[in-house]
Parts: C-alpha cells; structure tokens; sequence
C-alpha cells in the first residue's frame, strides 16, 4: 500500500535567519518584543526607514510567519506571532554581538534593560529574576529538581525558554499570589500552559514565564508598580511598587 503521507525534511533555519539577518527587519522585531502591536508609522520611526520601505519589511516578516497583522481603521498593527517567536528573539540576544554603546544615553538605556524589562509579555532581567527567586523562598513556588533557587541546572541553555521544568507550584501559591492580586484560577483558565520558565539571557538564571508570569506583570502594570519610562520593552519600578515588593516579597529596587 502506497504512503500518501507528504515528507518533512529539517527544519530551514535558513530562511529564518535570512529574515532577520536585515539590520531594519531586525529592529523591528526587537521593537516588538515586549508583546505589544505597534502601527507601521511607529516601527518604521523606530528603524529610522521610509513608510514605504517599512511595509516592504514588515510584509515579508507577516509573510515569514514572525509577526501578525491586524487592520485598526486605516492603521495595521504588527505584533509578534506568538510566543515561541518573542522567546526565539530573547535567547537570540545572548549569540548577538553587543552593539557598542557611544553615548551615556545609550549606556543608561542598556543598563535599565539588564535591570528590569519584559521579555514578550513577562517579566524579565534583574527584576524578573529576584521576583522568581522571592516567590521561591515564600513556597509560593517550588523547585523539586535539587538545584537552590533560580540558578541554572546542569544542560540548562544560555538562554531559552525551558521546554521541561522543575517547578511546581508550592503550598503557599494561594496566598501569596492572593496578596499580589494575581488571579490563579484566572491563570489557570487559560489555554496555555500554568507555569512556563526561561533562562534569563541578562542574569543566566531562571524567570517566570507561562500564563502565571503574564498575569504578574499585567498585574504590577495596572497597580502602577512598573511603568515604562523609556523604550517599550524597558521596566521601572515605580515608589509605590518598591514598597510593595518589599513588603509582599522583600525583593528591592534593582539598582
């Protein structure tokens, strides 16, 4: 009997690559990586290129499955396909080369990126990390492979998201999370997976991720515990969310 099955052969990384080896394609992929969908006017500003150029750009990451379009009026809004893309472009981040930094803006602004910001729509950097290791420690969290805290196990990547974790979700979650305001059962409610981990590319430990990590940074942001002062993807921890983190996890202002 003939297999009319059609075959798959490797997966073309190449083509992936091709798309973002584009200086402008890839700005506006990391302009994108905190999750949000931007018009093509912003994203075009952003990588410093014509409206016309732009589109030809953004038709070809539509076209190449990385981001996805959505027509608001007479304005498009690009966004990151999904979460594996904003994750692919966060552990890309630690092979990338360092753009050398040639003013004390740039220094500043990269600095706050390492401190505090998102990685596609959690929390990441210092922040993300030290909030993993606090709910850790209050058994909001638990980590049932041996290895203390949020370090990185052995095999662990240099920087991705973990494909098999080893937490759980500790005896303290309810409460803990309940003085937070993050909704559990909410959380959990939702199509994805609860719990979801990565290996932070700034910190080389782990962050929360998953529909739980989500929900925490949706939370700090609508209490006005973080704002976005900057760039989009860049995090501060604003007076009121310093003394709330202190109080609930005695994590600090990173600084």
């Amino acid at each position: 009997m003939t297999d009319h099955r059609p075959l798959h052969g490797y997966s073309d990384i190449a083509a992936v690559g091709a798309l973002l080896a584009d200086a402008t394609r890839a700005r506006m992929m990391v302009g994108l990586a905190d999750g949000r969908a931007l018009p093509a006017s912003v994203l075009a500003a952003e990588a410093g290129v014509a409206a016309s150029t732009a589109s030809e750009h953004l038709t070809r990451l539509v076209e190449g499955g990385l981001l996805s379009v959505q027509r608001s009026g007479r304005h498009r809004y690009y966004r990151i396909a999904n979460a594996q893309v904003g994750a692919a472009i966060e552990a890309l981040a630690v092979l990338a080369p360092t753009r050398p930094v040639r003013s004390l803006r740039e220094s500043t602004r990269a600095a706050a990126l390492r401190r505090a910001r998102s990685c596609y729509d959690h929390l990441a950097g210092r922040l993300g990390v030290e909030v993993t290791e606090a709910l850790l420690e209050r058994s909001a969290l638990t980590r049932v492979d041996g290895v203390t805290g949020t370090q990185r196990a052995h095999g662990d990547p240099m920087s991705a998201p973990l494909p098999q974790h080893p937490y759980r979700l500790g005896p303290n979650a309810a409460s803990v999370f309940g003085e937070l305001g993050v909704d559990l059962d909410a959380a959990r409610g939702q199509r994805r997976p609860l719990l979801r981990f990565c290996v932070d590319w700034s910190e080389q430990r782990h962050h929360l991720s998953g529909a739980l990590g989500a929900a925490v940074l949706t939370r700090m942001e609508s209490a006005g515990w973080v704002d976005r002062p900057g760039t989009r993807r860049t995090l501060r921890v604003t007076d009121r969310g310093a003394l709330v983190l202190d109080r609930v996890l005695g994590v600090d202002l990173p600084g």
